[in-house]
C-alpha cells in the first residue's frame, strides 16, 4: 500500500469511524493476518447500508480470507468522490455505479470497472404515494431529494428526468445526505427520493406509503460496480480477480436466499439488529429487482454500457464520449 493510500485510507477510516462506529470499519484480526495480502475498499456510503450486502457478506463470511484477502473498509464522500480516489491511486477499489466511468475518465479519471452486482438499475425512483406522482415527468416544479451531487445516483437521475424532457432546472433537487434522503420523503419536505432499496423501509416505518416507479422502464441505467484505475489492473490484476470473485459469492448467496442472507448481513452489522425486516425487504427488492439479468454474474452489459454513454452526450452530461473499452473489463469474472 502507497504513503498517500495509507494516510487517505486512514483518514476516511478515522472520519467514517467516529460517525458510524470504528468497530464497523476495521476487518476483524485473524492469526493468518501476515499472511494475507492488505487491500482497502472505499465505500461511496456508510458501509451499514444492505446495498453493499455482496461485500459485507463477503467480509463476514470470510469468502476475502479465503482468498487471500485481509480487507478494511473507508468511506467516501458519493460515488464521483470515490472514483476520484481510486484513480488516483489513493484506494485500490471502490464503489460506485457502474456507468460511472463514463462521467469521470472524460475529465482524467482514469478508472475501470470490473464486476457490476446486477444487470438492472441501482437508482429507485420512490415517491409518496399521496403526491399524485406515476411517471417521471410529473416531477416537474416538485422537490427531490438525493444523498449526495457527488453520488452517482444523482447522474441517474438527471438521466431519468431527461427521458421525460427535464432538466434540472425544472425540478428542485435538493442533496441531503444518507439520512435526510428518505427523511425528507417522511416528513413531507420532499414527494420523493432518487434513492436505493435501502431507503424505503424507514419511510414506510413512519407510516408514510410510497410508490416505487420502475425506473428501468424509463431509463436503463446500472447497477453498483467495483471501480479499479488502470494502473491498479496493470500492478494487481490477480488482487482484482480474488476481489470480484469473492464479492460475487457475496452476491450469489443474496441472490439464492435473500431473507437468509439478511440474518447473516444483521450478524456482521449489529447496528440493524431488531429492524430485520428492513433488510430483508431491501434484500429481497436487489434480488428481484436489481441483481438479475447478466449472463455471466458480474458482467458488465457492453451495448447496456454503449447506449447509456450515447445517451449522456446528446443530453450533454459529457462533452465527448470515451472509447467503450476504456470504461469496463469482464475480465475479471472469469
Amino acid at each position: 500500500m502507497s504513503a498517500i493510500e495509507t494516510k487517505i485510507s486512514r483518514r476516511l477510516l478515522v472520519a467514517g469511524g467516529a460517525a458510524f462506529g470504528a468497530g464497523l470499519l476495521t476487518a476483524p484480526v485473524s492469526s493468518q493476518a501476515q499472511t494475507l495480502e492488505k487491500v482497502t475498499y472505499l465505500f461511496p456510503a456508510p458501509p451499514v447500508l444492505p446495498a453493499f450486502g455482496p461485500i459485507r457478506l463477503a467480509q463476514g463470511k470470510g469468502y476475502f480470507k479465503e482468498a487471500g484477502l485481509e480487507v478494511d473498509f473507508a468511506v467516501g464522500r458519493g460515488g464521483v468522490d470515490v472514483a476520484k480516489q481510486v484513480g488516483a491511486g489513493n484506494a485500490p477499489l471502490g464503489g460506485i455505479v457502474a456507468d460511472g466511468p463514463i462521467m469521470v475518465r472524460g475529465n482524467g479519471v482514469p478508472v475501470k470497472i470490473v464486476a457490476v452486482f446486477g444487470g438492472k438499475g441501482f437508482m429507485q425512483l420512490v415517491v409518496r404515494e399521496d403526491s399524485g406522482i406515476t411517471k417521471p415527468a410529473d416531477l416537474k416544479g416538485k422537490t427531490i431529494t438525493v444523498m449526495s451531487y457527488q453520488d452517482t445516483t444523482f447522474y441517474a437521475l438527471l438521466g431519468l428526468m431527461a427521458s421525460a424532457g427535464l432538466t434540472q432546472n425544472d425540478v428542485n433537487v435538493q442533496q441531503v445526505g444518507p439520512t435526510g434522503v428518505w427523511q425528507f420523503v417522511a416528513d413531507g419536505k420532499s414527494v420523493g427520493m432518487a434513492g436505493v432499496p435501502d431507503w424505503i423501509p424507514p419511510i414506510t416505518a413512519t407510516g408514510v406509503k410510497v410508490r416505487v416507479i420502475p425506473t428501468e422502464e424509463f431509463f436503463p441505467h446500472m447497477a453498483q460496480g467495483i471501480a479499479v484505475s488502470d494502473d491498479m489492473i496493470k500492478q494487481k490484476p490477480e488482487m482484482i480477480r480474488k476481489f470480484v470473485r469473492a464479492a460475487l459469492r457475496g452476491m450469489k448467496d443474496m441472490m439464492d436466499d435473500p431473507d437468509k442472507a439478511a440474518d447473516a448481513f444483521v450478524q456482521f452489522v449489529p447496528e440493524w439488529k431488531g429492524k430485520e425486516g428492513g433488510v430483508k425487504f431491501a434484500f429481497n427488492m436487489y434480488a428481484k429487482s436489481v441483481y438479475p439479468g447478466q449472463k455471466v454474474l458480474g458482467e458488465v452489459d457492453v451495448e447496456r454500457l454503449t447506449k447509456l454513454q450515447d445517451f449522456y452526450l446528446e443530453k450533454g452530461f459529457i462533452q465527448k464520449k470515451t472509447p467503450v473499452e476504456e470504461l469496463y473489463s469482464n475480465a475479471f469474472i472469469k
